[in-house]
């Protein structure tokens, strides 16, 4: 590489404002600068490439090949052909139908449109064939780029047993355990038994949380086998499976490396990952607030030492667990750019993509480890489309009616691949966007956070928000108490939304009633103006009103003065002001002061309004004093029993049917598995009985509530 080109051109510079916008959709004080690889448009790369990828991620990879001036090919399924990543790219190709497998997953089809386009290299980002050491191995054969490490290093880090060996002899710390295959259950049980429980069992390809599964006994690590299999062979095409000792309410801390194929190897300190479910990363910040310097360092050291082991080339991440005494133990080396990558790049103001791309090309790396920095604080949420009520998250589909991101907050970057109208199906991960709020510290990280999750409007399919605003202002979160185990800790009965206090209920009551009046006041306007010869009546200056919420009643007076409303609720007196915009999605109003972000979602004519306060939706009824009145002499509808019906918690395919009419069954039986975005989940009678009536089988796709079996 020239000198004058790594002097000059490509180094480690200090931007100003604009030109850290054209790296990402961070956004950053002026006062503030930050790190980054300037782009030296005279050094040549490739004229086009071909992502082999979809949605959010897609759309990232583009965006960077744009700024760089390369071309791009887009591969979609039949049902993508009108997402963003296809619009985005300046050509697009379709491979196949809905199904992974054949489409973003079908080699011959997404090889025949390389050939086709003339693509000279393939970013494959992740999941998919990111990790597939047979498709960097034909486009190898054709003379095509693959943007990634190449097939040794792929082979040798994605088979975790494999991984683990290399890692031992690197003098990387790893996890006891089994090194070689589990063949059966029957020696899954052994080795669990003689590793001493709990153990992990979990998927020798892939990653992503698929294929894993945490056994406390026998029974558990059967089961475990049989479900880890079979969600590793239908996501990875690899049912191999290796068994752990589970280490008990660690932390999930990664480290980042770049190389390249020079033998050079950095490590771009760590990401904190702990908050999960299902073993899925859910929250991500870097940095960490349990690393000290010294075990930063240590980890990537240690990160780098296995990287170089493999003569590792391009942008990888190294998973350690870290227990309570910051002793850390590798845990698996993913060989593709991660999925919460934005937050590295947000402190360190490098552009991974941009990297990987230089790396594939051949150039050497143009910084040392002493000019990777530390500027500030970056958080990472990640947005689904998924009911968190329901084992803080099953799936959810449906289409978008509404959608509007937080842009205008500071320091928020949104990486997505959706908009309003698109389709959220049961044939991809239900991730809508990854939210990230960078900031000078944490606090001020977290309160971005806040604020942009408040201004987030997402309507038309169930969302985790709730779960994600109430993760982040959790005292323990806070203080940066956390392991792999915080959701379980935090809500052991499952995840039921943010509890109001006492001001927050009045709050609530005093918004609600607020909305209803100004609703009120603007259908008596539109009434008047439409009547030739409106009557002349005093205009109406307090309401008496009910409001029920949480199956309490309360008595609420509201009284108008301009924009602003006195609301009595329950003795006390609150102040509430707002522009009052009932069409606009977000209300921004203030109470005694306190300036809040408020979505009323629905409201209808008797009354009923769904508000969503503080990350949460609440139901509120607001009928007048009068009405109220009326409906305690109203009878009640008795709810149906549904005790011997099983409905489907979440949209999906019916994988099993283990139970068949007239069979006795036990409570807590597994009698159905349904799979939703390549995860399997056991289905069990709610109690004892026969099996009257089986309405699916295997194969069959159903949605959320359909009935799968009925009980006598």
């Amino acid at each position: 590489m020239a000198t004058r080109r790594g002097s000059a051109a490509v180094r480690l510079a200090i931007l100003t404002l604009k030109h850290a916008s054209s790296l990402s959709r961070c956004s950053f004080a002026v006062s503030r600068v930050l790190y980054s690889t300037v782009s030296d448009l005279n050094e040549p790369t490739f004229d086009k490439i071909l992502v082999a990828n979809r949605g959010e991620i897609a759309c990232r990879i583009i965006k960077t090949c744009k700024k760089m001036g390369i071309k791009t090919v887009a591969i979609h399924s039949d049902v993508d052909s009108n997402a963003v990543h296809v619009k985005m790219a300046d050509e697009a190709s379709c491979v196949g139908p809905a199904p992974t497998n054949k489409s973003y997953l079908n080699l011959d089809a997404i090889m025949e449109t390389i050939q086709k386009t003339g693509a000279q290299a393939v970013h494959p980002g992740y999941g998919f064939l990111s990790e597939n050491k047979e498709f960097a191995r034909r486009l190898a054969d054709e003379g095509v780029t693959f943007i990634g490490p190449d097939t040794h290093a792929i082979q040798a880090m994605g088979d975790k047993i494999e991984s683990k060996l290399i890692a031992k002899k690197a003098k990387v710390n790893t996890i006891p355990g089994f090194d070689g295959v589990v063949k059966d259950a029957d020696e899954a049980v052994k080795i669990a038994r003689e590793s001493g429980y709990p153990v992990m069992i979990k998927a020798s390809a892939g990653g992503g949380g698929k294929g894993m599964r945490i056994a406390w006994n026998d029974d558990e690590t059967r089961e475990g086998f049989r479900f880890s299999s079979q969600e590793a062979a239908s996501s990875f095409g690899d049912d191999r499976l290796l068994i752990e000792k589970f280490i008990d309410n660690p932390r999930h801390i990664e480290i980042q490396i770049l190389g390249d194929k020079h033998g050079n190897a950095l490590w771009l300190n760590e990401r904190e990952c702990s908050i999960q479910r299902r073993n899925q990363k859910v929250v991500e910040e870097a940095p960490s607030t349990f690393l000290d310097p010294e075990t930063r360092r240590a980890m990537g050291e240690q990160a780098v030492a296995l990287a170089k082991a493999v003569n590792y080339s391009s942008a990888g991440t190294v998973e350690f667990l870290v227990d309570s005494m910051k002793n850390f133990y590798f845990l698996e080396m993913n060989t593709r750019l991660q999925v919460e990558h934005p937050v590295t790049e947000c402190i360190t103001g490098l552009d991974l993509v941009q990297e990987m791309i230089r790396v594939a090309k051949g150039y050497q790396l143009c910084h040392k480890q002493a000019d990777i920095p530390i500027n500030g604080w970056a958080i990472e949420c990640r947005v689904y489309a998924e009911d968190p009520y329901k084992s803080f998250g099953l799936p959810s589909i449906g289409r978008l009616s509404q959608y509007k991101e937080p842009l205008h907050v500071p320091n928020v970057r949104i990486d997505s691949g959706i908009q309003e109208g698109s389709d959220i199906s049961i044939y991809y991960d239900p991730m809508i966007s990854k939210l990230v709020t960078h900031g000078a510290n944490r606090a001020e990280a977290l309160q971005r956070m806040q604020e942009a999750l408040d201004n987030y409007v997402i309507r038309g399919v169930t969302h985790n928000i709730p779960l994600l605003r109430e993760v982040i202002i959790h005292p323990r979160f806070v203080k940066g108490d956390i392991t792999t185990n915080f959701l379980p800790e935090v809500y052991p009965d499952g995840f039921k939304g943010h509890m109001l206090s006492n001001s927050e209920h009045k709050e609530l009551l005093a918004t609600a009633g607020s909305i209803y009046v100004t609703a009120l006041l603007k259908a008596q306007r539109f009434l008047e103006s439409s009547t030739r010869f409106p009557a002349a009546k005093q205009e109406q200056k307090s309401w008496e009103l009910s409001l029920q919420v949480d199956d309490g009643v309360h008595s609420v007076t509201v009284s108008r003065s301009g924009s602003s409303y006195n609301v009595e609720v329950d003795g006390k007196t609150l102040n509430v002001t707002g522009e009052w915009n009932l069409a606009s999605p977000l209300l921004p109003i203030t109470v005694d002061g306190t300036q809040r972000i408020v979505q009323c979602l629905s409201r209808d004519a008797a009354g009923n309004m769904k508000i969503q306060f503080l990350g949460t939706v609440y139901k509120v009824q607001i009928l007048t004093k009068l009405a109220a009145e009326l409906k305690k002499h109203m009878l009640e509808k008795v709810s149906d029993d549904t005790s011997n019906i099983l409905r489907s918690p979440m949209p999906g395919s019916v994988v099993t049917i283990g139970v068949a009419p007239g069979d006795q069954v036990t409570e807590g039986q597994e009698v159905c598995v349904i799979e939703a975005m390549k995860m399997q989940n056991s289905l069990t009678a709610a109690k004892s009985g026969k099996v009257m009536k089986i309405h699916c089988k295997p194969g069959d796709t159903v949605g959320e509530g359909d009935i799968l079996i009925e009980f006598e």
